[in-house]
């Protein structure tokens, strides 16, 4: 396990209340991460614990530009936005932004939404559309904060543990 690895900092932070409708998200000086609920006042708070804070790299707003569309930040629907991309993330990474933890829990999805920018938008950035994560340690984020990978997925602990998982399964199994 890797700890403390600088990975950049934060562009722009975005954020819709339940009033907001549609792309793009809202720019705002602040987050507040609140463990167990979500971005306080945001639309999604309370829902999908797993999917509370979206991530996103500058990269996937450069792919646009190269496709000739120059979008807005936020129009991803992210709640972050870096200067490095997250894709180089694995699922289980803890990443620290400013005095908060958030942990990377699935890729997100092709959003037919994002064709209203171009029809071939969610197919240009299909592998760059961004990170769910759900909030670990909560906080507040704001612009120009740091984030660092606090804690890499390690191959070798998930194969060990996938092992002692199939081990315990067998040996209940025998004595049922």
């Amino acid at each position: 396990m890797k700890t403390n690895k600088k990975l950049g900092m934060v562009q722009g932070t975005f954020s819709a209340s339940k009033s907001c409708s549609g792309l793009p998200r809202p720019t705002v000086e602040e987050l507040s991460l609140i463990e167990g609920y979500g971005i306080e006042n945001d639309k999604f708070a309370g829902n999908d614990l797993e999917k509370t804070v979206m991530i996103i790299g500058h990269n996937s707003y450069d792919i646009a530009k190269e496709n000739g569309m120059d979008l807005e930040y936020g129009s991803y629907g992210e709640n972050i936005l870096f200067d490095f991309n997250p894709h180089q993330l694995q699922i289980a990474d803890i990443i620290q932004i400013g005095n908060t933890q958030i942990e990377v829990t699935q890729k997100c999805t092709i959003c037919k939404h994002l064709s209203v920018f171009g029809a071939k938008l969610p197919k240009l950035i299909k592998n760059h559309r961004g990170l769910y994560c759900k909030i670990i340690k909560g906080g507040s984020i704001t612009k120009n904060d740091r984030a660092y990978a606090i804690k890499e997925k390690n191959e070798k602990d998930y194969f060990c543990s996938t092992i002692a998982i199939k081990s315990e399964f067998k040996r209940k199994s025998k004595s049922a």
